[in-house]
């Protein structure tokens, strides 16, 4: 598994010389929050602050900063030499043909050993705090979730019993092969999102049962048609135990029912939308703890 924090790391790592371009400050209608940032090294850049020329003018400038000074004498040196952070104070008008309406402030600074070791530091505690999603199943339509689900900020697992069926995942998804998948369930931490997409009714139900005793889950989904989810409720509430307010938060059909399109690439676009949601809305809901705050890198 490839993670954000490996990326980084190998992107410092080739570069020479490497500016962290970073949203210092917003107001109005801006692309990216306070906070947001990017890197750029002479022939590459690793993230975004949103695109649209005022990154364009923001790479411009770091690149600037990155070119080696000249060793002829005079203020123009001097001012290459010296120029180890930059501030663009940018209005996002017609003039630049960005018209967001509003007005940000971008801080350059060439990345020296400290800020490197700030930069990884961060992402790796950015990481360890991200929602889990786990996708149970590795068919069709799981291979499709997992890859919509690789592009979000989250921490995404694909569970199965089947070794072949987790071949071909992306590289920034988890894989686990074990012969016990609801044992996942009872092991994930707070806060995680559940969508259960075997090839098995019998392995589903017994899946979404552990999910839906627990009562700190983001999301619980269950593939399938509203005969399975009927059939289901009442295996559920005769003979797993259940409660009708458990039964009440399993979301089934995931994807939801407004778009009549069954090919796995559509189902897990509007899983993935509705998966992200509901980890929105139930962080919304939880504590805020110091660690979950985005902070500036400084």
């Amino acid at each position: 598994m490839n993670s954000k924090v490996q990326s980084l790391k190998a992107f410092l790592g080739q570069a020479d010389r490497v500016a962290l371009v970073e949203v210092a400050a917003t107001k109005g209608s801006t692309p990216r929050e306070a906070g947001a940032f990017m890197l750029v090294s002479a022939s590459a850049i690793f993230g975004t602050i949103g695109g649209g020329q005022l990154e364009y003018m923001a790479i411009d400038k770091a690149r600037q900063m990155l070119r080696p000074s000249s060793p002829s004498k005079g203020r123009e040196a001097r001012i290459e030499v010296d120029e180890v952070c930059a501030t663009l104070d940018v209005p996002l008008g017609p003039e630049i043909g960005q018209c967001c309406g509003g007005r940000v402030e971008v801080l350059i600074r060439l990345v020296d050993g400290s800020l490197e070791q700030q930069l990884i530091a961060n992402a790796q505690s950015e990481e360890a705090h991200l929602p889990h999603v786990y996708v149970f199943g590795g068919g069709h339509v799981g291979q499709a979730l997992a890859a919509s689900l690789a592009l979000l900020p989250i921490h995404a697992v694909v569970v199965e019993t089947r070794a072949d069926a987790l071949e071909g995942m992306p590289d920034t998804v988890e894989t686990r092969l074990t012969p016990m998948p609801e044992a996942v369930v009872r092991e994930a931490p707070a806060g995680s999102a559940f969508a259960i997409l075997t090839h098995d009714h019998a392995l589903d139900f017994l899946i979404v049962a552990e999910a839906l005793k627990r009562d700190d889950t983001a999301y619980v989904g269950m593939i399938g048609s509203k005969t399975k989810k009927a059939t289901f409720r009442s295996w559920f509430l005769r003979s797993a135990e259940g409660s009708e307010a458990q039964f009440a938060r399993l979301v089934s059909p995931i994807g939801g029912s407004a778009v009549k399109d069954k090919r796995p690439q559509v189902i897990a676009a509007l899983a993935a939308a509705e998966i992200m949601t509901a980890l929105v809305s139930h962080a919304a809901q939880a504590p805020i703890s110091s660690t979950s705050k985005k902070v500036m890198v400084g």
